[in-house]
């Protein structure tokens, strides 16, 4: 069974690109992307089911396993993957080389799922290099010479990147007490001897995961990524893709180090100050940037290291708030560039002084935007202010100045920053004035439905956020 969702899709690609009638390739996209969530969500409800796959040398192996946290990203997955995927089929058509895109796009989500089964850092490895892999015809998929540029800096981003986290891996490797992932920690009661050595392997490790996360100083593949990539692209790019570093650093911090073993260290508080600095600074260069998906991609920068700073506070609230921006990120950052695909798609508006009145033109478009920058900005009731609520109280109750204080600080001049980005696009759309904007109308329900599904959970899961927090909660459990 843990085989089905990884092999399905990618196996399924292959005949995708093989297809050449439209409507029949359509069919058979959406039929693997469900059938794979289906089945993602049957291995959600079993109980824990593992399995080894080959054995490479001695104690090295592939294998797969349905821990708690393989489940909770396989649901963010499915929940991100099925939507987009209807959004696509009218999008794409309109660009070249749909078979190509439709077919890397759905072996995308098999590398994925098995990025999330990995049972141990070798097989986490493997996934991590084939999703690079397999994702960076996804960004070139437009073949000018910038989307090449882009592309071939993506892929060198990430794979320097894996490399680095490969690298220390070699290091930590003997004093590891199990191969396998296991929660809390897997390091050797020895492994204290060399504590300095094995805080700076940390790091290392971190920041080579953290390019794919978009974490400094390896975030810059991300703006150059975004405004070639189509929409689609972008969307799973940014709400499920960059997630892939988030998960890396999740299975090296709790399930190889260990929180206790990393604690009240250098090696934190050097990663916490990057964190908060990636999230200053990329709301900084959302604040000025008037290309519109890079707006989003910069954006893109900031949301994620919210996690990413939840996650190295060590702390199960901190835990707990960086699971629960995982998920609301996914569903507004979606949106946001769905509802930019749609309006790129209908005006061949690129820029942001281009778009004043478009939500007079695009209503649902342009409705379902603002509903995902307020969450995104962390207005109650949206769900993105539940996360953020949680990440500060956290912060707070470390004691630590710099991790409470600090953080607090820099995440309200995030949030505030982040109003300044989002809400003038709102409000020039929506307001009385001038009308840049040709006379074209809102695009069909294959492409609003889906921002429509997305924007409302981020609505729901504000108001009733518990359904997301005890999924949260019981993680935490489990690494504490």
């Amino acid at each position: 069974m843990l085989l089905v969702p990884v092999l399905l899709p990618i196996i399924g690609g292959i005949f995708v690109f093989r297809q050449k009638t439209e409507k029949t390739r359509n069919r058979m996209v959406l039929w693997l992307s469900g059938v794979t969530a289906v089945c993602a969500v049957i291995l959600c409800v079993l109980p824990e089911q593992s399995m080894d796959l080959l054995t490479i040398e001695g104690s090295l192996r592939l294998g797969l396993r349905s821990d708690a946290l393989s489940k909770f990203f396989m649901a963010l997955i499915s929940l991100i993957w099925v939507p987009v995927s209807v959004f696509s089929f009218p999008y794409i058509r309109h660009a070249e080389h749909e078979q190509q895109f439709e077919g890397f796009y759905t072996m995308t989500l098999g590398i994925l799922m098995g990025l999330a089964l990995a049972k141990n850092f070798v097989t986490m490895y493997m996934f991590f290099e084939m999703m690079s892999l397999i994702t960076m015809p996804l960004v070139l998929h437009n073949a000018t010479p910038t989307a090449r540029r882009a592309g071939f800096k993506y892929l060198g981003y990430s794979v320097f990147g894996a490399g680095m986290a490969l690298a220390g891996f070699f290091f930590v490797w003997p004093h590891l007490a199990v191969s396998n992932f296991l929660a809390g920690g897997a390091l050797l009661s020895s492994a204290a001897e060399h504590r300095d050595e094995l805080l700076f392997v940390w790091l290392v490790m971190i920041v080579g995961f953290g390019a794919k996360a978009g974490m400094m100083p390896m975030q810059s593949w991300l703006p150059s990524a975004h405004p070639v990539a189509p929409a689609p692209a972008s969307a799973v790019l940014s709400g499920v893709i960059t997630k892939g570093g988030v998960l890396a650093i999740i299975r090296v911090t709790y399930y190889m180090f260990g929180p206790a073993f990393l604690a009240d260290s250098w090696a934190q508080e050097t990663l916490v100050i990057l964190a908060l600095g990636t999230v200053f600074i990329g709301s900084m260069l959302a604040l000025r940037e008037q290309q519109f998906k890079k707006r989003l991609a910069y954006s893109t920068v900031s949301q994620i290291s919210y996690a990413l700073f939840g996650l190295l506070l060590l702390t199960p609230e901190g835990f707990e708030g960086a699971m629960l921006q995982i998920v609301f990120h996914a569903l507004a950052k979606d949106t946001l560039f769905l509802a930019a695909g749609a309006v790129i798609l209908s005006t061949n508006c690129t820029r942001v002084d281009q778009l004043r009145g478009i939500g007079r033109r695009m209503p649902v478009t342009m409705g379902c935007f603002t509903v995902a920058a307020l969450s995104l900005i962390g207005i109650p009731p949206m769900s993105g202010f539940f996360s953020k609520w949680v990440l500060a109280t956290g912060a707070l109750a470390t004691g630590n100045p710099l991790f409470g204080w600090g953080g607090v600080a820099v995440l309200i001049l995030s949030a505030l920053l982040t109003a300044g980005y989002l809400l003038p696009i709102v409000s020039a759309g929506f307001f009385p004035g001038s009308d840049n904007i040709p006379d074209q109308r809102e695009v069909g329900p294959q492409m609003t439905v889906p921002m429509m599904i997305f924007a409302g959970l981020a609505l729901v899961l504000g108001v009733f956020p518990q359904w997301v927090m005890h999924a949260a909660q019981a993680l935490a459990k489990l690494v504490f």
